[in-house]
């Protein structure tokens, strides 16, 4: 009997998965989205944020059944080729990769111009901060990813710690007269303020690309998205009632809420605070998305959607150096444009969202196709909520069909591999079966699985 591929290798472990989840869904978004989302509903933010985290939970544990069943660098591609065939994987594999370069600077962005206010350094100290974090991200995955999983579980222990001190320290200013009028702009406005909020809630489609290089997929993946849904919706929530009950009407017209949240807690040490929060939320975001990223892309090429030398390194604990070498050299121009002509990161972050949601809504669909009995329900779910904010995105739904485009045409001339004719089947012999009657047997790549 041969022995399971996770076990023959190390891999992450609970605490690296579970902060490199967080670090993807507890991203920068937080350090602004408080502010946009009090402007939209006033205090009823509250109703909206509470809601999205409630309708997370399938997508979430969705994800993590996917993730457990069939671990593999593509993702939700792979989910999608599973259930779909290679054309679905080709464009979902595009609408991720394809967002990472923007969405990674803009994250970026995020971080540099929050540490700028805080600290008073400007536009110059703001670019400095997004390049640096830019930089430390990529150079953080060539490393490698348990190393860079060990060090995003100190950097999230510390960050989480650092919040929660801040909104223990801040509780004791929360005045009730700041809850009324609850709700002064309507059900519409908590609508909007939810389409708003959407881009703090994605992250699992990330994730996804990290299920084959944990240690054990079936055992830790589902325990790592629990803890991260506990974790995230804790603060979260804590953070929205806090900012709300602290701050009042400035809530709604600063747009560092966090800021002002930490000179109440903290007083005096405020500023370096926040400085250190927007760097580390930045920065876990970043590290999370280029792993992901970085292994889809070798995913991509592996299967026939990006040249095949970029596949070198794709295999669960080696390092996709060309994978990532792509995304740098995609995301480097962006960043620079950005910086040289003051782009809107209102647009940046609608656009990413736009393509994740994209994602997610494929992933949820596959889900359905793929699992059975609970898992099953919670995907159709699943459709259903991010089919409902992909339709909220409006114009910014060109993004992704830009990528979908630019993915059905950008292929290599030689066929590729049929790994999604044999994904549809789950044991050893189904998978043999179904490579021998690939037209590219030669070549028929062994899915990561569990089974002996």
């Amino acid at each position: 009997m041969s022995v399971p591929v996770e076990a023959a290798r190390p891999g992450l472990g609970l605490g690296q998965g579970t902060a490199l989840f967080v670090g993807a869904v507890l991203g920068p978004g937080v350090l602004a989205l408080p502010h946009l989302a009090a402007a939209a509903a006033g205090p009823a933010a509250i109703v909206a944020w509470a809601a999205l985290l409630a309708l997370s939970v399938p997508v979430a544990f969705t994800f993590a059944a996917l993730g457990a069943r069939f671990p593999d660098a593509g993702g939700v591609a792979a989910f999608a080729a599973r259930a779909f065939g290679p054309r679905a994987e080709r464009i979902v594999g595009w609408w991720f990769f394809g967002a990472v370069p923007v969405g990674v600077p803009a994250g970026a962005l995020i971080g540099g111009d929050y540490v700028a206010s805080a600290t008073g350094w400007g536009r110059p100290g703001a670019a400095a901060v997004a390049t640096g974090l830019l930089v430390a991200a990529f150079a953080a995955n060539h490393a490698g990813l348990r190393l860079s999983g060990r060090v995003q579980l100190v950097l999230v222990t510390a960050l989480t710690a650092l919040l929660v001190i801040a909104i223990l320290a801040a509780g004791r200013h929360v005045q009730a007269a700041n809850f009324t009028p609850f709700a002064p702009h309507g059900v519409q406005g908590v609508a909007h303020a939810a389409g708003v909020l959407f881009f703090a809630f994605v992250g699992w489609e990330a994730a996804s690309h990290l299920s084959a290089d944990f240690a054990d997929p079936r055992r830790l993946l589902p325990r790592a998205t629990a803890l991260t849904l506990l974790i995230v919706g804790v603060l979260y929530l804590a953070l929205a009632v806090t900012v709300t009950g602290v701050l009042g009407d400035r809530a709604a017209t600063s747009p560092v809420p966090l800021g002002l949240l930490m000179e109440e807690g903290i007083g005096p040490f405020a500023k370096a605070a926040t400085a250190a929060a927007a760097v580390v939320l930045s920065f876990v975001a970043m590290n999370t998305y280029v792993a992901g990223g970085s292994r889809l892309g070798a995913a991509l090429a592996r299967n026939g959607a990006l040249p095949r030398p970029i596949a070198k390194g794709g295999d669960p604990g080696q390092v996709p150096h060309r994978s990532l070498l792509l995304l740098a050299a995609l995301s480097a121009p962006l960043i620079t444009i950005a910086l040289a002509t003051d782009i809107g990161l209102d647009s940046l972050m609608r656009a990413t969202a736009a393509c994740l949601a994209a994602v997610t809504v494929v992933g949820m669909a596959a889900a359905t196709r793929l699992l059975e009995g609970k898992a099953r329900l919670l995907a159709q779910v699943g459709t259903l909520f991010t089919g409902a904010v992909l339709l909220s995105c409006g114009l910014y739904l060109l993004a992704p069909l830009a990528l979908a485009a630019l993915g059905t045409t950008v292929r290599r001339s030689r066929r590729a591999p049929a790994v999604a004719e044999y994904g549809r089947g789950d044991t050893p012999r189904e998978t043999v079966e179904a490579c021998l009657r690939a037209p590219t047997r030669g070549e028929c790549v062994r899915p990561h699985t569990n089974h002996p």
